[in-house]
């Protein structure tokens, strides 16, 4: 016999866990008992789940964080369910109130505690009996791991951890689908009798590892290759010749954009995601349309065309190998240069100048999402990370745990207005001396909410205007250097200033 603490620490161990993310409270502390590993904390419950999501994915394991029974849930539960949008396998434990005095409705009690971060994860349980913790956290780190991976949810009365219990048989799970030979020979023969094919790639792309296979296949085949709307990571080097650009998330738009192609295959993203209504065909109506993913609802809730379930990497790697060869002759997406003006745009071009060479891209600024694709390609394989989900709050945080999990420098760019959702992270990035250049794109308002009224037909949007914040004293604050710029002469010496920095830094940057 064991105790329910020893039997959980095993299991953390064998799958690979080498740090807790939490936020403590009492409900949680007979389980930080012994912690056999570093404890990174945040001040809010979104900074954490935050860090563990962009840790978990850039680290390639799951990640497992520590939360505040029902409150510290709640106040995780916005970055949750980015996780779930962003497949990050990360592994969520909360505090319960004592099972002896559960019928009493005792204080930081949570009632129908499993239920509370449903519909956002794939697994969430409080178990029966206290002996029955250690398995449940093996289904859950089995769960969390099976694609499409995503955040599962295991709540821990307080008084579980010292109870004696007998200790479970670790398994060794390969989860990987490889797609049918029959489903390959579908997709490569749409290829094959196509003139002008296209490739779409999204996140799964990157969850499966398939930038080299993505490659492979386009140079093989001769495909144009795009992003698929609000892909939260990258897909394919933006400055190769193949690359055709970023489909946006309108109907119409997706349809033009694909108009001059024949065959279109849609491989690791959905089939499409959209920001507002359209009407009409969702591709174009002469091409022919198969999706590959390993996520069975982008298959279900195809609209039409055909599908192919399992590992994207692999069905690409397949298809690289089983089509014939082509040479490409289609269009190249172009980058611009902007004016020498206090913009996104251009300060985005300077970031892409001035970075260095390996550095890696977190982003967060929805207002210039646009510009970034016209002036910071990304060419490195796990060079870029952002929010899947829309909400805000995600990438300062995400971008700790990525710099946690990888040693080359983490530029995260930041609308004003996003960096306010978990500032408070810029205390974690201090106390663990993390080499992040926080880059925040100040223009003083929501302004990508200002800038999409028009499509409701509004000219004024409340409660938009951000002015008066102050990033260099909010960054001070929190023990980090930061400067303010406010015009182009200073902002390439405050990029170089930051970008050679060995810990973490904020730029202020006031753009128009």
């Amino acid at each position: 016999m064991t105790t329910v603490r020893e039997a959980a620490f095993a299991v953390f161990e064998h799958f690979g866990v080498d740090r807790l993310f939490g936020n403590p409270g009492s409900t949680e502390l007979p389980m930080l008992k012994g912690l056999p590993f570093p404890y990174v904390m945040g001040l809010n419950e979104a900074v954490v789940v935050g860090m563990a999501d962009g840790y978990a994915r850039a680290s390639r394991k799951p990640a497992l964080v520590n939360l505040h029974s029902a409150a510290g849930t709640g106040h995780s539960l916005g970055n949750l369910f980015t996780a779930w949008k962003n497949n990050a396998p990360v592994v969520v434990t909360a505090g319960q109130q004592a099972r002896s005095i559960l019928p009493f409705d005792p204080f930081l009690y949570a009632e129908r505690a499993s239920e509370f971060p449903r519909p956002y994860v794939k697994f969430s349980v409080e178990p029966a009996r206290a002996e029955d913790v250690p398995l449940a956290l093996i289904r859950a780190f089995v769960t969390a791991l099976t694609p499409p991976m995503g955040p599962v949810f295991v709540s821990i009365p307080v008084d579980d951890w010292e109870r004696e219990c007998e200790m479970p048989r670790l398994p060794v799970i390969d989860a990987l689908t490889v797609p049918s030979a029959t489903g390959i020979e579908r997709l490569s023969t749409m290829l094959d009798r196509a003139e002008r094919p296209a490739l779409v790639l999204g996140t799964g792309v990157a969850n499966c590892e398939g930038w080299a296979s993505a490659i492979a296949l386009a140079e093989k085949a001769g495909c144009a290759v795009f992003v698929a709307p609000y892909a939260a990571r990258e897909t394919f080097p933006e400055d190769h010749p193949q690359f055709a650009g970023f489909l946006n998330a309108w109907r119409d738009q997706i349809r033009d954009a694909l108009d001059p192609f024949d065959a279109i295959l849609v491989a690791g993203a959905p089939v499409f995601t959209y920001h507002v209504e359209g009407d009409g065909p969702h591709w174009p109506e002469h091409a022919q349309l198969m999706a590959l993913s390993d996520d069975p609802q982008h298959l279900a809730n195809l609209p039409g065309g055909g599908g192919v379930l399992g590992d994207v990497n692999e069905g690409l790697a397949l298809l690289a190998e089983r089509t014939n060869a082509r040479a490409y002759t289609g269009p190249t997406h172009r980058l611009i240069e902007p004016e020498a003006k206090m913009t996104a745009a251009h300060v985005l071009s300077r970031i892409a100048a001035l970075r260095p060479g390996d550095a890696i891209i977190v982003e967060e600024a929805p207002t210039a999402r646009g510009p970034e694709h016209q002036t910071l390609p990304i060419t490195r394989e796990g060079g870029f990370y952002t929010c899947a989900s829309g909400g805000l709050g995600y990438s300062l945080p995400g971008a700790l745990g990525v710099a946690m999990a990888e040693e080359d420098k983490v530029i995260a760019i930041l609308g004003d207005g996003a960096a306010m959702y978990t500032i408070q992270g810029l205390f974690t990035a201090c106390q663990e001396k993390l080499p992040v250049s926080f880059l925040i794109l100040n223009n003083g308002a929501y302004a990508a909410l200002t800038g999409f009224s028009g499509e409701f037909g509004m000219n004024h949007v409340p409660g938009c205007d951000l002015q008066g914040l102050d990033f260099v004293k909010l960054a001070q604050g929190h023990g980090i250097a930061a400067k303010r710029v406010d015009s182009t002469e200073d902002l390439d010496a405050a990029l170089a200033w930051s970008f050679q920095s060995q810990a973490p830094t904020l730029l202020d940057l006031r753009i128009r």
